[in-house]
């Protein structure tokens, strides 16, 4: 089955490190945004699609109003055939969302929330350029249970400039206090055109070596916690994996909605342009091609090796590979502890996901 991607492109101020396509809210604009990305929803109706997973990204999904996203995932719902057990996900913001709110969100299918946390560190997420401290973060968590969602997922950020060690070890003890069921720990990266992109960020934060002891105290402390992870950035109690983000590393098929929203279907690769204004303006009815025959082993290695269950060398074979080939590549990392190679599955460990874009490069 099927999952739909949302993308939502508007924040109260966007933040030091972002470069995501999202722009600073106004609520006209915001319902004639929903209004377009309706009409673009429902072209696909009539096509008895199925789907098991939704998932609202952005910018900031919980600026919408309670009647916003229920309008939205009631045209989900009338357009696709959505499964009685699918994981309906909203990113959120700690400082924009109420009781009622979240209340609101659950009546209307979601069942899954990601805070965008980051940091227990009022003074770090003062860096980053967020707009919550982390008692707002804490209450958030808190309303989000209240409201019946029991499915809660928290992001937090490693190298974030003047970060140190036994901050972010607090962090990962204060965020995985609160009952969240999934972390996504990502490791900061400066990009072109940010705020962040000077000397000074640069000066200030972690260099290479110091974040990859980061990330490795990061993935023990959450698997000390009982948070086993699952995928280079991601970590999550039994039960509770992102099934949506699973998609896209499985090479499962997803339709995007939205400007710089990405579609994998019908054997194709294809996105919308990232304009905002202009997707208002046609519903979004244009699309450009990305891959229109994708290499579909190049991409099971690709996505494959992101995932700690690695890669079946049967199914390499099965995609027109050759296994001798790829274990030959890849016996020197796995001499060094970067790869593992063990009943027929190839997979890295973690110290090699630090170094994943390099290994996979050489393979495929």
């Amino acid at each position: 089955m099927l999952g739909i991607y949302i993308h939502i492109p508007f924040c109260l101020r966007r933040c030091n490190y972002c470069n995501f396509c999202s722009s600073v809210a106004d609520s006209g604009r915001i319902s004639d945004y929903v209004a377009a990305l309706i009409k673009s929803i429902g072209t696909y109706a009539g096509m008895g699609l199925r789907a098991d997973t939704v998932y609202l990204g952005g910018g900031t999904p919980s600026l919408l109003t309670a009647s916003q996203m229920a309008e939205i995932l009631e045209t989900v719902y009338k357009t696709f055939a959505v499964s009685d057990n699918a994981e309906i996900t909203s990113e959120a913001n700690p400082g924009t969302v109420t009781l009622e709110k979240l209340r609101a969100y659950s009546e209307a299918g979601v069942n899954r929330v990601s805070f965008g946390i980051q940091s227990c560190k009022d003074n770090e997420l003062y860096r980053l350029g967020r707009l919550h401290n982390f008692s707002q973060a804490e209450e958030a968590v808190g309303l989000a249970h209240l409201a019946g969602i029991a499915n809660v997922s928290a992001d937090i950020m490693i190298g974030i400039p003047e970060q140190t060690k036994a901050s972010l070890a607090e962090t990962v003890e204060r965020v995985t206090a609160l009952g969240v069921s999934h972390v996504s720990a990502y490791m900061l990266k400066i990009e072109e055109g940010t705020p962040f992109d000077c000397e000074s960020i640069r000066r200030s934060a972690a260099d290479d070596d110091t974040v990859a002891d980061m990330y490795l105290m990061t993935a023990e402390m959450l698997s000390q916690r009982g948070f086993e992870q699952y995928e280079i950035s991601n970590f999550a109690k039994k039960g509770f994996e992102s099934q949506h983000n699973l998609k896209y590393w499985n090479c499962e098929e997803y339709l995007g909605f939205g400007p710089s929203a990405h579609s994998y279907f019908g054997g194709k690769r294809f996105y919308v342009p990232d304009d905002i204004g202009a997707f208002i303006k046609t519903s979004g009815s244009v699309t450009e091609i990305e891959d229109v025959s994708p290499n579909r082993l190049e991409e099971y290695i690709m996505l494959g090796l992101r995932l700690c269950k690695g890669i079946s060398l049967d199914k390499v074979i099965s995609l027109g590979g050759n296994a001798e080939a790829l274990l030959r590549a890849v016996e020197p990392y796995a001499r060094i502890g970067l790869a593992s190679v063990s009943d027929g599955v190839l997979s890295l460990t973690r110290s090699g996901f630090l170094v994943s874009n390099g290994i996979i490069g050489r393979l495929i």
